[in-house]
């Protein structure tokens, strides 16, 4: 067998389904695992009679790869990165490729992208998204890193990845250093709001207009066909629809605790070092949070009372606001997510190509959706769009929006059903559309206890000022600074 086009180490599930969908496209794999039984395992498995080079060293792997060797790695993110790079780095020669596949977090890349390149290596951190199904049979990939190493595993990475109606994949390059990684963990960010939209709508369908699990099932179903046609509302209606052995819904046995890796609450700490207002996925992060405190939320239900849902309007009428309300919610998040990836990239000096995130994201990941196509149409009209809720065609939308919004975020507010995600979208969206904020009075107060200064109204932006409140302050002020 002749020399491998790339080399992969870790086969998890994920590596594994990456293999074979790299070999299906006609690329010849080598692959290498820590436990080297998964190898053989894996060879004389799934990979029989594959162009799969099974290696039971790191050694034998490098060996067995063409030039510019190309090396992916798709093990748990941290420290066993870091590890395997400087296993494989004494094999390599100056030029070869190094890939971090996994859920990496875009600090790291960019250490990494620097260490390596130092030494006269490559490097690419590519977020990869789609999951299981998804790296089988093409997932979204979005590289970053060595500009250099591109060329050479763009051919394997767009060959591998899901493709649009048009036949464009969802892989292109995304930019230097921690771009591809930084660009995944917005993906993700955005991936909890949609979830928590989605739990949110469920819920106010549930205890306020007590729907049958069959009867939400054909409203996902509905939904489905239309603006929010999407990956999750469409294994949402499957879920509603899903029963256990007895046949009640599986879904209402399954325990209220919500997991997370991480990602989602990277997304929330980035904005929050850069400065940007991502409210929503911010929600959706404490929503888990809260969720996993279970016991702590069973002892207050008994203590703690509230309104008892009562709805008294037409339930098919309420349907359809719900559906514009999570339509206008889920706009807020990507709008602020959007956001989130201009000020990073401005931080971080990467060259985004917004039309084009929108265009990776648009099959192959989990928050695949026809609303994409839109974002992706907005900023091909725009490059220098400042918020997606700024276009035209979302401005028209939201405006068709507003009023289901806001019914639907009162009546959650009258029946005390907690919808955190709308109600902070919502807000977001009022305090975006605000000229004058109250924010003259909070920087009043910073100045009266703190002499932090404030600008003026009558006065160039940039100039700050002191005031004396109390007449025993004096005229010595703190620096004004942002952090």
């Amino acid at each position: 067998m002749s020399k491998a086009d790339i080399g992969l180490i870790g086969l998890a599930v994920m590596g594994e389904n990456l293999v074979l969908n790299m070999e299906s496209h006609g690329f010849t794999v080598a692959v290498y695992n820590r436990t080297t039984e998964k190898v053989e395992k894996f060879v004389n498995g799934r990979g029989k009679d594959k162009n799969i080079i099974g290696t039971s060293t790191i050694k034998e792997l490098i060996e067995n790869l063409k030039t510019p060797r190309k090396v992916m790695m798709m093990v748990k993110a941290g420290g066993a990165v870091d590890a395997i790079i400087e296993e494989v780095l004494p094999f390599l020669e100056k030029g070869d490729i190094i890939i971090d596949g996994g859920n990496s977090h875009f600090p790291d890349s960019i250490r990494r992208t620097k260490y390596l390149e130092e030494k006269g290596f490559n490097f690419i951190g590519t977020g990869v998204s789609g999951g299981e199904e998804g790296a089988l049979k093409g997932p979204s990939i979005m590289p970053g890193g060595s500009t250099a190493a591109w060329e050479f595993v763009k051919p394997i990475f767009q060959s591998i990845a899901a493709k649009v109606e048009d036949g464009s994949p969802c892989c292109d390059w995304v930019g230097q250093d921690g771009a591809g990684h930084f660009v995944k963990m917005v993906h993700n960010g955005i991936e909890y709001g949609d979830m928590q939209l989605i739990t949110e709508a469920y819920l106010m369908m549930k205890n306020l207009l007590h729907l049958s699990y069959d009867e939400m099932h054909e409203v996902f179903k509905d939904w489905n066909t239309g603006d929010l046609d999407s990956y999750l509302i469409e294994i949402t209606r499957d879920i509603l629809a899903f029963k256990d052995e007895d046949g009640s819904p599986l879904v209402e046995k399954i325990l209220d605790t919500a997991g997370q890796k991480g990602t989602g609450k990277w997304t929330a700490v980035s904005a929050l070092d850069i400065g940007i207002p991502l409210t929503l996925i911010g929600e959706a992060v404490f929503a888990r949070t809260l969720s996993a405190q279970k016991e702590e939320r069973v002892e207050a239900s008994k203590l703690l009372s509230g309104p008892t849902p009562e709805f008294k309007g037409d339930k098919k009428e309420f349907i359809n606001d719900l559906k514009h309300a999570l339509y206008a919610s889920k706009l807020v998040s990507y709008a602020q997510g959007y956001v989130l990836m201009k000020y990073a990239a401005k931080e971080n000096n990467w060259d985004l190509n917004y039309g084009g995130i929108a265009l990776m994201w648009r099959g192959g990941c989990i928050i695949r959706s026809a609303f994409l196509s839109k974002i992706k149409d907005a900023f091909d009209t725009n490059p220098d769009l400042n918020n997606l809720l700024l276009d035209p065609f979302f401005k028209n939308k939201i405006e068709e929006a507003q009023s289901s919004w806001r019914k639907v975020v009162a009546q959650a507010a009258l029946n005390g059903i907690w919808i955190p995600a709308m109600s902070t979208a919502l807000n977001y969206f009022d305090g975006f559309r605000t000229e004058t904020l109250p924010a003259n009075l909070l920087q009043a107060q910073r100045d009266f206890f703190g002499a932090h200064m404030y600008e003026r109204t009558d006065k160039p932006r940039g100039e700050f000022f002191h005031t004396n409140w109390t007449g025993r302050g004096g005229d010595t002020a703190s620096s004004a600074y942002n952090v």
